[in-house]
């Protein structure tokens, strides 16, 4: 039944747990029989070699569990900033998530970021307080930090319990009972008893406050409340349901994942507060028309689906990760890539478990699951029955903000080099590789120095293909500052058909807003089929850039007028009019180089703050704020990516090794003056290097 589906992920800043209450999760579900730890890489969501090694989560790993008769598909996410296209995709089609905080550093900047995502597609959260056994964790600092930082409205459902320093439990708020952990180390067993006498004030307190909350989502629970009813567990369960699904309130837990406490817990909430696929329908679809529809997502519609994820198995080949919405797909089925218009047969389906798998005939409304054999599927595709026509909305991939160029250590891995690259940037949108027309050079672009390196190290490990590559180059963008009108012809008669194509354009900034082509041509002075053509020179125009041959943003090109010739004008005519046109339109406009603005949060001890912020000064970055958590200075800054190379190893000089710091994409902004001349005259060397060898 949909009902008894959680699609669950589990998100946090790096080295909150995250890995580790997942290997919890499946160990007291039964899934496995012994609990794998990150710190020996024997963990069961990391199984990339790369994850092994590092000790981090690098690709969202799904697996699926039961508790209580639930059947529960969670999503283990990564926390680096460098791989938060998998946070953002798995959001994209999980219907709830499992908030984790680290009881001692509290709301931190990637928690902060993945948040923001999940509140991008309106997903229901429980939050829970990890690493309690730690010194320094501190449970009302973390739901202070929750409500001032997040602007979230947190509920705590628990109250942590100590003897001297040691974490033993929590008292269950709702049921008015202690649950303490044996000193099992595995916390298979624990005993429910009566409350500490020190901390029944607490409980009471604790007990007001959520049924205030509680009467404020609903007025049945209000007038109860006033009348002095004596509420069930169910029905105070119901009403935080009620609370979690609009996102009115969040439900807080606590536990340490690695002393093995609070899992059965987080998996009870899970199961009580988190939403089924049927809580978070109908879903939204639209038509090739741009039309709205929607799906109730039962089992007895037509079914309909997106691919939220692309891999390659080197045991199954190309695996499409899909979650159903609506209908039943079955092995051999015929259905349609709505995106692509084609049409693909299903070959195997499979469960998921981390890097297993297990061979299914059919998956219904409301799971996740693998297709192998779809072969022309990339990330966000809606796939649908033939005689449909929907589309779901589409996965939002971040911008590459840090490329390097890159090339085989043997000339004859060329062919090989690209094979690999892009059958990476098909399982890895926010990754981009091409290639440099002009400097004849391989481009290898991503999200930060992380990601780029376990590429590479990846091409090594999997296909034995050594790569080189120069220092990372910064993503630079081009975009105009004011408006101009420009006039493109392409005339070309040399005996027989020659070639006409003229237009003039209107080209003015779009603050933001991307590229816009708007057709204003009236009276039939450029015939409707090469519109399209005169739109298409743009576009390549745009890209290669016309300053110093970066892409071109957020610009607006209208096209007012033009003419053609009844026998030689030709769609590439008008292309390459189009092309030339909106290059002198660039260079009347005021042309400026954008560059990439990081947002830098440093977390590092007192006594380092002036040399960090003189260091972050000195890279001409724009101190934002200074503030203080868990006794450490917080910096937050606006540097240029272009000074930001090399931080980490700068920092923990620095900081004898005490600082830590996290990165991520701000915005684009001009780059000085002194900058835009030292980008000329490598430009000049390239080209110099490039005719005369």
């Amino acid at each position: 039944m949909v009902k008894m589906i959680r699609n669950v992920g589990i998100m946090a800043h790096i080295d909150a747990g995250k890995t580790t209450a997942t290997e919890r999760i499946l160990f007291y579900t039964g899934v496995n029989n012994r609990i794998g730890e990150v710190d020996d890489g024997s963990a069961t969501m990391d199984w990339m070699e790369e994850e092994k090694e590092r000790g981090i989560t690098i690709t969202a790993a799904s697996t699926t569990c039961f508790w209580r008769d639930h059947r529960i598909n969670i999503i283990d996410t990564p926390g680096h900033i460098d791989f938060t296209l998998e946070v953002g995709r798995s959001l994209r089609v999980l219907d709830g998530a499992v908030a984790l905080f680290s009881a001692v550093e509290g709301v931190e900047p990637q928690s902060e970021t993945v948040w923001r995502q999940a509140d991008r597609y309106n997903v229901p959260r429980i939050a829970y307080l990890n690493k309690m056994d730690r010194p320094g964790a501190d449970f009302n600092k973390c739901i202070g930090m929750i409500k001032e930082m997040l602007k979230a409205n947190p509920l705590p459902l628990q109250i942590p319990i100590y003897n001297g320093d040691e974490f033993r439990g929590y008292v269950d708020i709702i049921k008015e009972k202690a649950i303490i952990y044996d000193k099992d180390r595995l916390g298979v067993t624990y005993s429910v008893v009566d409350v500490p006498e020190y901390l029944t004030y607490e409980l009471n307190n604790a007990k007001d406050v959520l049924f205030e909350k509680l009467s404020e989502l609903d007025d049945d629970f209000m007038e109860g409340y006033l009348e002095g009813r004596i509420f069930s567990e169910e029905e105070i369960k119901a009403v935080i349901r009620k609370g979690t699904l609009s996102s009115s309130i969040l439900p807080v837990l606590c536990g340490s994942a690695f002393k093995n406490k609070g899992i059965q817990g987080l998996l009870d909430a899970i199961v009580d507060y988190l939403p089924s696929p049927e809580d978070v329908s109908p879903y939204k679809f639209w038509t090739s028309e741009g039309n709205e529809g929607f799906v109730e997502g039962r089992k007895d519609e037509p079914f309909s689906g997106l691919v939220f994820k692309i891999m390659n198995d080197p045991f199954v080949g190309h695996l499409s990760y899909v979650r159903v919405y609506s209908g039943t797909l079955k092995t051999g089925d015929f259905v349609l890539n709505s995106s692509k218009g084609k049409t693909e047969r299903i070959g195997r389906i499979l469960r998921l478990h981390a890097n297993k798998r297990e061979e299914i005939k059919n998956v219904e409304a409301g799971d996740i699951c693998a297709v192998v054999g779809l072969k022309n599927v990339v990330t966000g595709d809606t796939l649908c029955e033939p005689q449909q026509d929907i589309f779901y909305e589409n996965i939002e991939v971040p911008v590459p903000v840090l490329s390097c160029a890159i090339a085989p250590k043997k000339k004859d891995d060329l062919k090989k080099m690209w094979l690999v690259f892009n059958k990476y940037t098909v399982e890895d949108p926010s990754l981009n590789v091409r290639l440099d027309n002009e400097t004849g050079e391989v481009i290898l672009s991503g999200m930060g120095e992380l990601h780029l390196d376990i590429v590479m190290n990846r091409a090594k490990r999997e296909h034995n293909l050594e790569m080189i590559s120069a220092p990372p180059q910064v993503a630079y963008r081009e975009t105009i500052t004011k408006s101009a009108q420009a006039t493109g012809k392409y005339i070309k008669q040399s005996g027989g058909r020659g070639q006409y194509g003229h237009v003039v354009i209107n080209i003015s900034p779009s603050e933001g807003a991307g590229f816009i082509f708007e057709n204003k041509i009236i009276g039939g002075v450029i015939p409707k089929e090469f519109i399209s053509s005169v739109e298409s020179g743009i576009r390549e125009a745009l890209e290669k850039g016309v300053v110093l041959g970066y892409p071109l943003i957020d610009i607006k090109v209208e096209l007012i007028d033009g003419s053609y010739h009844e026998v030689d004008s030709s769609e590439l005519a008008f292309k390459l009019a189009g092309s030339l046109a909106v290059k002198e339109g660039v260079k009347k406009a005021n042309p400026i180089i954008l560059e990439p603005i990081m947002k830098v949060d440093v977390n590092l001890p007192a006594k380092f703050l002036g040399n960090v912020v003189g260091d972050l000064s000195s890279r001409r970055g724009k101190i934002v704020e200074i503030g203080e958590r868990n006794g450490y200075k917080t910096v937050t800054a606006y540097i240029p990516l272009d000074e930001m190379f090399g931080y980490t190893t700068q920092l923990r000089s620095i900081t004898q090794g005490r600082g830590s710091h996290t990165m991520e994409f701000f915005r684009y902004a001009p780059v000085p003056q002194n900058i835009f001349e030292m980008l000329t005259k490598n430009r000049e060397k390239i080209q110099t290097e490039v005719l005369y060898g």
